[in-house]
């Protein structure tokens, strides 16, 4: 089991790689099942909407960049915790959740986005 958290967590960060860097119909084709379940609202449900959403994302933001900072697997699912830098010095703290079905592909998808902000009122980074 544990190499199957640890594949799976691999599979995780480079699918989100592929797709967030400008490919991710090869993202889908290497590591999404059949299904797809799409939780973020901004993004339709399934494998062509999913290409559709970051193939505009790339057009439109192609300076974009992701850094993973920690990885979590727990049965079937893998947590990210992210850094992503957009055009115009936009930052962002993300927490993307996948699960993975039986034969190792993703198929249903979760996350969360929040701009990192200038000052913290206790100290601590959001890393």
């Amino acid at each position: 089991m544990a190499s199957n958290l640890e594949t799976n967590k691999t599979n995780a960060i480079a699918f989100y790689r592929m797709a967030y860097l400008g490919n991710p119909r090869e993202a889908v084709e290497q590591f999404v099942g059949a299904e797809y379940i799409q939780h973020n609202p901004l993004v339709g449900d399934g494998q062509d909407a999913f290409v559709e959403y970051f193939e505009r994302m790339a057009r439109e933001y192609p300076r974009k960049s992701i850094e993973f900072v920690r990885a979590v697997a727990e049965g079937d699912l893998v947590a990210l915790h992210t850094h992503q830098s957009w055009p115009d010095d936009q930052e962002y703290v993300t927490m993307d959740f996948f699960r993975f079905d039986r034969e190792g592909k993703i198929v249903e998808h979760w996350d969360a986005i929040q701009a990192i902000p200038d000052e913290s009122m206790n100290g601590n980074s959001m890393y």
